[in-house]
């Protein structure tokens, strides 16, 4: 029985990989992995040479930690909330029976009919509650929260590198061709949108890594800086200033996030520090 449940688990996870956001994913890295290695390594230096054969080998590692690291962002559940999952009734609202029950309320989702943890939020695409949610990503056809959240930076975080580095090839590659000779306008014109398909790239996940870098110093998530704009309004409007409740320091708000282990937060699948996602240490809990 078990082994039957385990099978059918694991279809259900490959069949992740069918949509054609995935698959533009997988087609853009293969086509960037191929021009980058066999056109431009090997027109630069020739693939045989020891320069080519260590750029080769540095985009190759590269290009791997991607795809990893997309594989685990697609097939990594971000993490629901357990069907027993109730709230501490004694921190709602004190002893005040209308004020606790309004606190309550507003602890219940309404499309799901049951309680979330604080972080929590409705996904209108996976039609459920996700834990610590960030986003629902198209891209990876699943949302980002809790568990695969560090898989998603690290995903961000390879890409760059990898769209930088391969710009750095194709420049460098142009930079030293000699373009005196007849017939090269197809070659150019070939050169120039390979150039600046990976600047465009580089330029787009590098945008949304400082994002992220951002919001994992500030222990935020996409929803919470939204929302934090508002409360911060409401804040200002009543004379008040906000503090995101989150905000523990910079430094323990990435060890919460990418693990305590500096070694470890290249690494997606490196999640042992995370618990279960249903409390998270708070400003109150620190002072």
């Amino acid at each position: 029985m078990s082994s039957f449940l385990l099978c059918s688990k694991t279809q259900m996870n490959m069949k992740k990989f069918i949509s054609i956001p995935i698959f533009s994913v997988l087609s853009l890295m293969g086509f960037v992995y191929y021009i980058t290695v066999f056109i431009f390594i090997q027109d630069w230096t020739g693939l045989l040479t020891s320069p080519g054969l260590i750029n080769s080998f540095i985009f190759t590692y590269l290009a791997s930690l991607c795809l990893f690291s997309f594989a685990v962002c697609v097939l990594t559940d971000p993490g629901s909330v357990p069907s027993s999952y109730l709230p501490d009734f004694e921190e709602s609202a004190g002893s005040d029976h209308d004020a606790k029950n309004s606190a309550l309320q507003m602890k219940q989702c309404e499309k799901c009919s049951t309680y979330k943890p604080p972080r929590a939020h409705h996904c209108r695409v996976c039609r459920r509650c996700v834990l610590r949610m960030d986003h629902h990503c198209l891209w990876i056809n699943n949302c980002v929260g809790y568990w695969n959240y560090k898989s998603f930076f690290v995903l961000v975080s390879y890409g760059t590198l990898a769209s930088l580095y391969s710009t750095f090839i194709i420049v460098s590659c142009a930079i030293r061709k000699n373009w005196d000779f007849d017939g090269t306008l197809p070659l150019k014109i070939f050169y120039i949108i390979c150039a600046v398909m990976m600047i465009s790239l580089s330029s787009t996940l590098g945008t949304l890594l400082g994002w992220h870098v951002y919001l994992i110093i500030r222990n935020m998530t996409t929803i919470e800086y939204y929302e934090g704009i508002r409360a911060a309004w409401l804040a200002r409007k009543s004379g008040q200033s906000y503090q995101h409740p989150f905000d523990i320091s910079a430094y323990k708000n990435m060890t919460l996030v990418l693990g305590p282990n500096i070694l470890k937060w290249a690494w997606p699948t490196s999640v042992g520090h995370l618990k279960d996602g249903l409390s998270f240490p708070t400003l109150r809990d620190t002072s």
